[in-house]
């Protein structure tokens, strides 16, 4: 006969175990039926933003379009546009799918987390710029209207995110960037760059190891069907035009080329014992290194003193609000001064 004692343990431990697996909301049947429910929610509110971009830049979103930006089968994606026609986000017209006003309203909102989601990684994380996208793809889903909201007026109202994208307001509004592809810029003409697509994400990728950002300045030099040739900030680029289509510039009148850098002056080219007022901090300028200057008062405004540098030179000493700071010569060159008249 079994020992008392040991029924008692595995009747506990049978007990245990049907509490982990049914516990209302915590068990594991219910963390299941809940993940199974968010993955379902996410995968539709994925879909309701492909149709809206592709509405937006004139495509014809289809099944297989669907299908091949969530990654799943045709099958799957039949069932999923059926789900989101019976809540009347979604409406076929004459074999065409089209949103709704509903719809629209929900894509518009994970556009507008996604992008502010791109805002805060760049302005007040340590992320880099290639991790932005797919960072914002997994938070977009988690916020509420009201918590959009409270991110917007944290971010200070931002109309574009870090990739030149706009950002749609609580009622839908955007502004575009009003950008030309790079390869449709006259050789010889100033512009300025105002948007890097951050799709493909090989694409991006080059951009940023190009040290391309909004808001610079360029000039193409050459243009043929095999590469682009342009100078920005100094340096020389050269793309292959699929790669160049992907970055979108406005033109620069010739005489007001120095609004877009070409005039200003950095931090690094202050000489030892002058002193210069901060005007802006470099778009390139993100991340953690950016809450850095902040927190050091590097605002604009403010006026810094070169002081010393070190015998190898690099880094140099600034004067910063009563306190030295070392900044490297790389650092530097993200702070964009006026020097102050002697």
């Amino acid at each position: 006969m079994p020992h008392p004692l040991l029924i008692l343990a595995i009747a506990a431990l049978l007990l245990c175990l049907t509490a982990i697996l049914i516990w209302p909301r915590k068990g594991l049947l219910a963390l299941w039926q809940n993940n199974r429910r968010l993955s379902s929610r996410v995968l539709g509110e994925d879909a309701l933003k492909h149709i809206h971009k592709s509405e937006l830049h004139g495509r014809r979103p289809t099944v297989e379009s669907i299908a091949g930006a969530l990654q799943i089968s045709t099958n799957e994606t039949a069932v999923l546009l059926d789900t989101l026609q019976n809540q009347q986000l979604l409406e076929l017209r004459a074999g065409d799918i089209h949103l709704t006003p509903d719809g629209r309203d929900s894509a518009l909102h994970i556009i507008r987390a996604h992008r502010l989601w791109e805002r805060y990684l760049a302005d007040e994380t340590g992320f880099g710029a290639a991790e932005w996208h797919d960072q914002a793809e997994h938070l977009e889903h988690h916020l509420t209207p009201a918590e959009l909201d409270a991110l917007e007026a944290q971010l200070n109202y931002p109309t574009h995110d870090p990739h030149g994208d706009p950002i749609p307001s609580a009622r839908g509004d955007m502004i575009g960037h009003g950008g030309k592809p790079l390869t449709a810029l006259p050789v010889d003409q100033p512009g300025q760059i105002v948007h890097l697509e951050d799709e493909p994400s090989i694409v991006y990728a080059q951009l940023v190891a190009e040290g391309l950002h909004v808001g610079m300045p360029v000039r193409v030099t050459e243009r043929t069907p095999e590469r682009v040739r342009f100078w920005s900030s100094g340096n020389e680029h050269v793309l292959a035009p699929i790669v160049a289509g992907n970055v979108s510039v406005v033109p620069v009148p010739a005489e007001a080329e120095t609004a877009v850098g070409a005039g200003y002056e950095t931090l690094a080219d202050i000489p030892l014992g002058s002193r210069a007022e901060v005007v802006a901090l470099s778009p390139a300028c993100r991340g953690a290194e950016r809450r850095r200057f902040l927190d050091l008062g590097i605002l604009p405004g403010t006026v810094i003193q070169a002081e010393m540098r070190s015998p190898s030179g690099d880094p140099t000493a600034y004067r910063i609000r009563g306190a030295l700071i070392a900044l490297r010569r790389a650092q530097a060159k993200l702070i964009k001064v006026k020097r102050e008249s002697t």
